[in-house]
């Protein structure tokens, strides 16, 4: 009987589905964990023909939320000055923003094309980071236990900041749940609060979530009150404090780019 790969508890079956309107696929449940996954995707190549689903059509309005949370979160619990990286970053557009409030991130991503943070790819700055982020990101993983660790190991860094959605009570969520995306069968893996804990747990971190971020870290939060609130309605303002105390790389960027364009020989756009 398979194994949970989060808490290696025997997972039960759960039920059927049909993904991409073709293919009928077993979802199993651990009843320790609460870890409900697909069996192994075999589909997977075909329901990544377009790195970003069609139906994603939130992803502006989802990034620029994030990243408001986000730079308030790094500002207060973490280094502000230190380095970041989005693994599984898309096309970019996070890594931009960040960059645009101050923050010196980073982009990394084997299946999508770097579009928005040309030029400030992972490999461009070495390890270590303060820490990593990877949203929307833990549905798409069929191991998430592995990903995360292999990421820390390859970035030198114990922090993690994450999204996805949760689901809540002892069984898995009614077939009509949103977040199963059938017709895409890009999420495979679905998680509740208790297997956070536990996965968290079996890499030796603390475990906590604020404003719907989730972070595994060595660290605990320093100022978590405040976080919580200045996360909510107060986050535009205090986005405009820390891009004024960090001043915006936009600019900075822009010249550090066609500096590296004109050494190497290349165009430049105007």
């Amino acid at each position: 009987m398979p194994k949970c790969p989060i808490c290696s508890s025997e997972t039960h079956a759960s039920f059927s589905a049909r993904l991409l309107k073709k293919y009928t696929v077993a979802y199993r449940h651990c009843p320790v964990c609460g870890l409900l996954r697909t069996e192994t995707p075999f589909w997977l190549d075909e329901a990544y023909r377009s790195a970003i689903d069609i139906s994603d059509t939130g992803i502006v309005l989802r990034n620029l939320a994030l990243a408001s949370r986000l730079a308030v979160l790094l500002a207060l619990n973490f280094d502000p000055k230190g380095a970041y990286l989005d693994v599984a970053g898309g096309y970019g557009m996070l890594t931009r923003l960040m960059r645009d409030c101050g923050f010196d991130y980073y982009w990394d991503d084997r299946y999508c094309e770097n579009l928005f943070a040309r030029g400030f790819e992972a490999s461009a700055k070495s390890a270590p980071f303060s820490a990593l982020s990877a949203f929307e990101v833990l549905e798409h993983l069929h191991d998430p236990l592995a990903f995360i660790s292999e990421n820390f190991r390859e970035h030198g860094c114990r922090t993690l900041v994450f999204t996805t959605e949760l689901y809540r009570g002892e069984k898995p969520p009614s077939a009509d749940w949103w977040y199963y995306a059938f017709d895409s069968g890009q999420h495979i893996s679905f998680y509740k609060r208790e297997t956070l804990e536990k996965l968290a747990e079996r890499l030796g971190l603390h475990f906590y979530s604020l404003r719907g971020l989730h972070v595994l870290s060595d660290r605990k939060p320093r100022f978590r009150r405040l976080s919580h609130c200045a996360m909510g309605c107060l986050a535009p303002a205090f986005l405009m404090l820390i891009r004024k105390k960090l001043g915006s790389l936009t600019q900075a960027d822009r010249l550090k780019v066609i500096g590296r364009a004109e050494s190497e020989g290349a165009p430049t756009s105007p």
